[in-house]
């Protein structure tokens, strides 16, 4: 790859700085998909040693890759995409990949091609983390930012994935219960 091809491949990949995503932080603003993607990264990379029979640099690997097609797309929230809307964003994140020399092309393309299947313990774990973190990002916000349909699918997204291991069916739970905090603690205001 030349530096020039590097250099174009990066300014595309730049926009999930600047492509939004439904959530909103806990100071109100909207949330980047790049912001978003970091913090899915670092949680797979800090429970690295926690979840057992997992390659979690294979996780993390997913991790860093999985929200290419927003940089291209930008983002539709879970609950609006359609499977037309995956299907259209993977073909496009398989002719921007192809950019990049063969070895990589071929790598990310095994990455999403696990995604996808789900048939993977590392796939299931990046799924129930990526899923976690929206969940997380929405409890962090002011709920005032919630559509109806979050009330419920705050108390559900993610919970299937969620009991492929101890760690993260637990820390489900825990999360569950900050939702359930939220909702109970913005009925009393």
């Amino acid at each position: 790859m030349k530096p020039d091809d590097f250099l174009q491949w990066l300014h595309v990949i730049e926009k999930m700085k600047c492509n939004f995503r439904h959530s909103k932080t806990s100071c109100g603003r909207e949330e980047s998909v790049a912001e978003h993607s970091y913090r899915l990264i670092l949680m797979a990379y800090v429970l690295k040693d926690t979840i057992p029979d997992v390659d979690m640099d294979r996780v993390v690997e997913m991790c860093i890759v999985h929200d290419i097609g927003e940089a291209i797309t930008g983002d539709i929230p879970s609950f609006r995409k359609t499977k037309e809307d995956d299907k259209k964003e993977m073909e496009q994140v398989l002719e921007f990949i192809r950019q990049l020399p063969e070895e990589r092309y071929q790598h990310i393309k095994e990455l999403f091609s696990e995604i996808e299947q789900k048939k993977t313990k590392e796939a299931i774990v990046f799924k129930a983390l990526d899923k976690m973190e929206a969940v997380i990002q929405h409890n962090e916000a002011d709920i005032s930012t919630w559509l109806d349909i979050e009330y419920e699918l705050q108390k559900t997204y993610g919970t299937e994935e969620a009991q492929v291991c101890e760690f993260l069916k637990t820390l489900r739970n825990q999360v569950l219960k900050d939702t359930e905090e939220k909702i109970e603690k913005s009925k009393r205001e």
